[in-house]
């Protein structure tokens, strides 16, 4: 086997051998090839000592023989030289011993065992000495009296002295295997001492390494310096279970924050490649984050959108580190599309390429929420129509249009006719499923580009692009047509309404969007004048609509005069017919101050409150600013029998009216048996429910009521026992000519006996003089108010 192959093997196995077994091997095959060569290095040494001391004896021997056989040799005594021969028997390694004479015979021998055939050799042949290591021969010449007289020759044989040195060595050898089982031994309690704690601790590592279990500790048997090596693993141990716990707890941050969380985060190229994606975005494109890796982003782009991120992208591989925003659609594995608002930034890596981080969040509900909220903030919740605000908006852009492109609008102001019919008798559930039908019944009679609002109530609005006044007064009564041939059926009823439609031009000398909407307001209203159910047309010469403009222009003076007190109340009194004292009795008026000091009656400006929804508001501005002056005017409240404060129909609708009369009464605490609301028969009638229902809630807390206009409506007496007043304020049409007309005297005397029948008292309005005055006295009118009585004065003048 050559050396390459042993020396393969020998690693082979060197390898493959635990630490013990290199330790033993090493320890003990040290410590016997040490001894060996030991051993055999002195016996090598003792050997060459045995051979030379042997050598230089036999010399002396040889020389000693032949000292002392040289006289005996001249004078061929031959028992001298044999016993001289014997002197040296007792060496047992000479085998024999001859002496030549001076001719080369041999004279006398000596044999070591005297039954081997030993023969002396030739004389010529032991001239010289001969050492080998196992036999050796001396010669050496007997001399007498410096004469050469013979020549001694000694054979030796060495092997039984080594044979002798040998068993000495084996002796050696004993105690070498004695010494190597020792050795064994010592390296057992070395093993157990250094190499199974190290063992152990082997163990230890490779467990920690297959189950990641850094808890695991290394056993220790000692405090030597294996010991302190253990101390040092598991301190190392403890350190790294810390760092490996605190890891953990990192990692699972980590996922909390990159898997788990409620953004979708993408690390991608700056081409677009996904590199990575948290497990929720994976999910909320509907697919795995395994899966997405290799994929483009903008494979789930929105095709409308790729333009905008691609140019985002490049936005951030231009401004590095820079956060830039966008807001785009994904389209989802499942073909859902998602809206996203997500934060792009992108760095560069230590290896110089561009990564990208897109943090995104889910906003598909947000967007339709908003959607929503934006269409809801256009349009009008029950029809689904544009609503005021945006129909509004649109008329302004239609008279920035008309300005700069000169083009043609016309706006169309509708207006149902009979809709309260069906509201008061079937509810209000009635009237708006009939306003829905009916807007999509003008959605279907108006052009693709024309625009349909619903202005509030029963009121629509229409804008028509590019449409002269012609042509928009014929699209109305094709409107108007098909309105009037429209039936809404309701439970087992039937019902038809009309619709009433003014029209303005939108124009380049237009207005603004105000002026545009009050004139279309006001041909409307002319329609309705005219007799409903028809179109107007409004022109800026038309007497018809003068009026309703004037009206128009009150809206602002009313609302400017509640917030800066322009108005002022008057008094005009209320007395008993029958002359009976009962305290100051007055119905509360109200009047307008103009800037010059002028005051104007209520006719101008009652009929605008009413029809522009300001009656309401005006009714608490007289009645807070009454209760005040009653309040602060020393001994008025003492002397007072009763006040009549008028309501308007719109006030008994108004769900904040009772809980501001209550607060009234409270702040200023007035009497409330002082005070007398009155309320328009018209009025109670249009909203009975309402009407009941403020009276009954009024009364309760001690106010009184009277029924205004009496006899004015067409069903009074019908409506009368319905309603819980404590006065009837005779309609003044009736009592101004009870003196020559007997049909209004007949009608005075049967609303009195009704009322009176029913327990109300009555009053008498339009009492201008004292004939009229009697005549009541004869009917039994109860009280009586008029110019005849006394005129409206200024409250401090009562």
């Amino acid at each position: 086997m050559r050396l390459s192959q042993w020396r393969e093997m020998y690693y082979r196995y060197i390898n493959k051998s635990s630490i013990k077994q290199k330790f033993s091997f090493v320890t003990f095959g040290t410590f016997s090839i040490l001894l060996l060569l030991n051993c055999s290095f002195m016996e090598i040494k003792d050997l060459a000592n045995i051979r030379t001391s042997t050598i230089e004896g036999l010399e002396a021997v040889a020389a000693n023989i032949g000292f002392h056989s040289g006289s005996a040799l001249n004078l061929d005594d031959r028992v001298v030289v044999e016993e001289n021969l014997r002197v040296s028997k007792g060496l047992d390694y000479i085998d024999q011993i001859c002496i030549y004479d001076t001719n080369g015979n041999v004279y006398s021998r000596l044999a070591k065992r005297a039954s081997a055939l030993v023969f002396c050799p030739v004389y010529s042949d032991v001239s010289q000495s001969v050492l080998g290591w196992f036999k050796v021969t001396i010669s050496s010449p007997i001399q007498f009296e410096n004469k050469t007289v013979g020549l001694v020759f000694i054979e030796a044989d060495l092997g039984h002295l080594y044979w002798g040195q040998l068993n000495v060595f084996y002796c050696i050898l004993g105690i070498l295997a004695g010494a190597s089982v020792f050795t064994y031994l010592l390296s057992l309690y070395l093993n157990k001492n250094i190499i199974l704690p190290i063992g152990r601790l082997v163990k230890t590592l490779k467990k920690i390494s297959i189950d990641k279990n850094y808890e695991l500790r290394a056993h220790k048997s000692n405090n030597d310096e294996v010991g302190l090596l253990i101390d040092t693993f598991n301190g190392m141990l403890a350190t790294v279970d810390r760092q490996n716990k605190a890891l953990v707890e990192a990692r699972n941050r980590y996922l909390l924050l990159f898997d788990d969380n409620p953004s979708m985060i993408f690390n991608i190229e700056e081409e677009g490649g996904i590199i990575s994606v948290n497990k929720f975005g994976a999910r909320q494109l509907s697919q795995t984050a395994n899966r997405l890796h290799g994929f483009s982003l903008f494979d789930f782009v929105h095709p409308d959108d790729r333009n905008e991120m691609q140019h985002v992208l490049n936005m951030c591989t231009a401004e590095l580190d820079k956060v830039h925003k966008l807001e785009l659609r994904l389209i989802c594995v499942d073909k859902k599309v998602i809206w996203v608002r997500g934060a792009i930034r992108s760095t560069r890596q230590s290896n110089g390429k561009v990564n990208v981080l897109l943090v995104c969040e889910d906003i598909t509900e947000t967007r339709k929420l908003n959607e929503k909220i934006a269409h809801q903030a256009r349009h009008d919740e029950l029809t689904g129509l544009l609503n005021r605000s945006e129909f509004d908006r649109q008329i302004q852009q239609a008279l920035l249009s008309a300005h700069n492109n000169r083009t043609e609008y016309a706006l169309c102001y509708l207006d149902l006719d009979q809709f309260k019919v069906v509201n008061d008798t079937c509810g209000h559930i009635a009237g708006d499923e009939l306003l829905r039908q009916l807007g999509a019944l003008l959605k279907k009679q108006i052009r693709q580009d024309d625009l349909l609002a619903r202005l509030g109530g029963d009121e629509f609005g229409i804008l028509m692009r590019g449409c002269l006044l012609s042509q928009a007064y014929n699209a109305c009564e094709k409107i108007r047509n098909a309105v009037q041939n429209f039936q809404f059926a309701w439970e087992d009823r039937l019902f038809r309404v009309g619709i009433s439609i003014g029209i303005a031009s939108i124009n380049s000398i237009s207005g603004n969007s105000i002026e545009s909407l009050k004139e279309a307001d006001a041909a409307c209203y002319a329609a309705k004048e005219k007799g409903r159910n028809r179109v107007h047309v409004f022109r800026p010469n038309d007497q018809e609509l003068a009026s309703r403009q004037g009206e128009m222009q009150w809206v602002e003076k009313i609302q400017q005069g509640i917030i800066n007190n322009r108005f002022c109340l008057f008094g005009q009194p209320i007395v008993p017919i029958d002359s009976r004292e009962e305290g100051l009795h007055f119905e509360t008026l109200i009047r307008y101050q103009d800037a010059d000091g002028h005051i104007i009656p209520p006719g101008a400006f009652l009929t605008a409150a009413e029809r522009y929804n300001l009656a309401a508001e005006l009714d608490k501005w007289v009645i807070s600013t009454l209760f005040e002056w009653m309040a602060k005017t020393p001994g008025f409240i003492e002397n007072l029998a009763m006040c009549s404060v008028n309501l308007s129909g719109l006030s008994l609708s108004d769900e904040t009216m009772l809980d501001f009369i209550s607060e009234q009464f409270n702040k200023w605490k007035i009497p409330t048996h002082c005070i007398c609301f009155e309320i328009t028969e018209t009025a109670a009638i249009a909203s009975l429910s309402n009407a009941t229902h403020f009276i009954r809630t009024l009364k309760q807390e001690g106010c009184f009521f009277s029924l205004d206009d009496f006899g004015s409506g067409l069903s009074s007496f019908a409506y009368l026992k319905n309603l819980p007043v404590d006065f009837l304020k005779i309609d003044g049409l009736f009592v101004k000519d009870i003196v020559d007309d007997k049909v209004d005297l007949a009608m005075v005397r049967s609303i009195n006996e009704v009322g009176h029948v029913m327990d109300k008292k009555t009053i008498a309005e339009f009492v201008e003089n004292d004939e009229i005055l009697n005549i009541l006295k004869q009917l039994g009118v109860d009280y009586a108010q008029g110019y005849g009585i006394g005129k409206p004065v200024p409250l401090s003048k009562l």
